[in-house]
């Protein structure tokens, strides 16, 4: 059985610039530049004119997989410079008041369920956190980063050692990118 291998080609907008060196791709819009390595054994990525063509010699269902997941992380990319992502997070509390705050890259939880030290969430990245009364939007180009600090927010606010019935304060996701 010949193998012919495996080819697929994503266009690129006008208002993104795409640079490929080995095995890293740039992309550059309007809302930013990510740049991400992908270090993948029998996949190319090459620039053709207004196309990124993304190639294999083999058509294994494992190549197959990994081309189809480094196609949407390209993707992502060219959405994150283009329109960037957005995730929502909605403050709940019953019991105490919470107040959040960002410092640095650090989102600040204070006075959850009445506890006197503060919990802190890492900002990941280039990610912006706004906050808007009981409501948090988390900004970003990169999806993942986005994702992860959105991730991160609700997982600092989780309530331990009481009853989640009773306690259901918190910082829960609403929309994910």
């Amino acid at each position: 059985m010949l193998d012919m291998g495996f080819k697929r080609t994503i266009k690129v907008p006008e208002e993104v610039e795409v640079d490929i060196e080995g095995g890293t791709v740039t992309i550059s819009g309007p809302k930013g530049e990510i740049s991400r390595r992908f270090d993948l054994i029998g996949i190319t990525i090459e620039r053709e004119g207004d196309e990124i063509i993304v190639k294999s010699e083999s058509s294994k269902k494992r190549i197959r997989a990994l081309m189809g997941t480094t196609i949407a992380h390209i993707n992502n990319m060219i959405k994150g410079v283009t329109e960037g992502f957005v995730s929502k997070l909605k403050i709940v509390y019953s019991h105490f008041p919470i107040s959040v705050s960002v410092r640095d890259d650090k989102f600040i939880i204070e006075n959850f369920i009445g506890e006197e030290k503060p919990r802190v969430a890492n900002i990941v990245g280039e990610t912006e956190v706004e906050i808007k009364n009981d409501e948090i939007e988390v900004k970003g180009t990169d999806k993942e980063d986005v994702g992860q600090t959105a991730a991160n927010i609700e997982q600092t606010a989780r309530v331990k050692g009481r009853d989640p019935r009773i306690f259901q304060d918190g910082i829960y996701i609403t929309e994910r990118p």
